[in-house]
């Protein structure tokens, strides 16, 4: 973007803060903007048929967020909530419907974007049909180590419950626990409080299947 395109959304956009578990999107609702993480973490979440969410993915800083059902003209899919303090900037519809339509580059990046979340959909679903709940954990933890990174001490980076996890891989809370017993036995991950330290990402990926 050039200088006028950078002060136009400066003009038109809002910024908000939102305390850990405050929601910034509603499922089923409809969005008039996005929003763009400035700083912080989201997950987001979509209820399954059983009355059960499911987080689907994880936002940081720098992600876009809501974009896909504004330019479906749907309604929001999936809620999102802040996982810590976050600071996020809500861009107006006309705002982002203004650089799609004047702006190539823009348009061809957010194109980019929307395949990317859809082959990250496709390989959710069909994790949850062919893999096992220990393939499915496994690959979670390296899901949220790239997402997230790691801290001062080499714990993943984000405030994420056993109950989260269980969530994300689709099974019971008291089966993730009993996984990341036989992972901590196996020296794949070490526990620090309720902190997780990945040990050995490259077995952990052999047995999520998880490649390149």
């Amino acid at each position: 973007m050039h200088n006028g395109e950078l002060d136009y959304v400066e003009r038109e956009k809002g910024c908000a803060f939102f305390k850990k578990g405050q929601t910034l999107l509603v499922e089923g609702s409809r969005n008039n903007g996005v929003y763009c993480i400035h700083k912080g973490k989201v997950k987001i979440t979509r209820m399954g048929a059983e009355g059960r969410e499911q987080i689907i993915r994880f936002g940081k800083e720098g992600d876009l967020i809501g974009y896909r059902s504004l330019l479906s003209g749907e309604p929001v899919s999936a809620s999102v909530y802040a996982m810590d303090e976050t600071h996020a900037c809500f861009i107006p519809k006309h705002v982002l419907f203004h650089f799609i339509q004047s702006n190539p580059a823009f348009t061809l990046d957010l194109m980019k974007l929307a395949c990317k979340d859809l082959g990250d959909a496709g390989k959710i679903i069909t994790n949850l049909a062919q893999k096992s709940v220990r393939e499915r954990l496994a690959e979670v933890l390296l899901i949220i180590d790239n997402s997230f990174g790691t801290d001062e001490d080499g714990c993943l980076n984000v405030s994420i419950t056993r109950e989260e996890i269980a969530n994300m891989v689709g099974t019971a809370t008291e089966t993730v626990i009993r996984l990341l017993s036989e992972f901590k036995d196996e020296n794949l991950i070490e526990n620090k409080g309720r902190k997780i330290k990945l040990l050995n990402k490259r077995e952990l990926a052999h047995i999520g299947n998880v490649y390149d």
